[in-house]
């Protein structure tokens, strides 16, 4: 593959829904990982963020610099960070409907392409070691995750006003005989929150259905 590979162009069916919940299947995909847990406003996030964008750019950009490399490689566009959101343990024992953000629990993601394996994952997080003392680098994983039957919205706006947009959605599956997993969910960051105003943000929800 000469020219590199972007997922928003290519994968625009997984990536960029419209504004209004649809039915999706969603295959497994092959991600690095790390998991964390409290409040997304905790500073332990943003190092989470740090140490998954490291290794992610370390895949994409150390086998350039190589004569010898992997089986299938491509350039590519590095896939947006995702997240599953989940309550822990205790929290879910004493839920009443409302969710305190110190009980929630990640763990974030950023998807590989098919020539990315594990052997390949594990030799690119030393190297990435050797440069970034990040202890966090010692938690990434790499896991094949599949989320199967799903539906899924574009959220535009603040993460405090998703539940709306989860309301729309729910309704959408009980409308089609449908019943939601759980009240864990992926979501899917388009935009960069740093540089974008809240109101603009735009996140992919994504959740089970059966």
């Amino acid at each position: 593959m000469s020219e590199k590979y972007e997922w928003r162009k290519e994968e625009k069916k997984l990536y960029i829904p419209k504004q209004k919940p649809e039915i999706i299947e969603v295959p497994e995909f092959n991600f690095i990982t790390i998991n964390g847990e409290g409040s997304p406003a905790e500073s332990i996030l943003t190092e989470c963020i740090g140490a998954l964008y490291s290794v992610a750019y370390g895949i994409k950009m150390i086998p350039k610099k190589e004569e010898s490399k992997p089986l299938g490689y491509f350039d590519f566009t590095v896939f947006p960070l995702e997240g599953i959101w989940d309550i822990n343990d205790e929290a879910k024992k004493r839920f009443n409907g409302t969710i305190a953000k110190d009980d929630l629990v990640y763990q974030l993601m950023i998807r590989q392409p098919e020539f990315v394996d594990e052997s390949f994952f594990k030799n690119i997080l030393e190297i990435v070691k050797k440069k970034k003392a990040n202890p966090l680098l010692e938690q990434v994983k790499f896991e094949s995750i599949a989320d199967e039957k799903c539906i899924q919205m574009l959220h535009v706006g603040r993460f405090e006003d998703e539940p709306e947009t989860f309301k729309k959605m729910e309704t959408f599956a009980e409308e089609n005989g449908l019943t939601r997993l759980s009240k864990v969910h992926r979501e899917i960051y388009l935009s960069d929150a740093r540089k974008v105003v809240p109101e603009k943000l735009k996140t992919v929800l994504r959740f089970k259905v059966k």
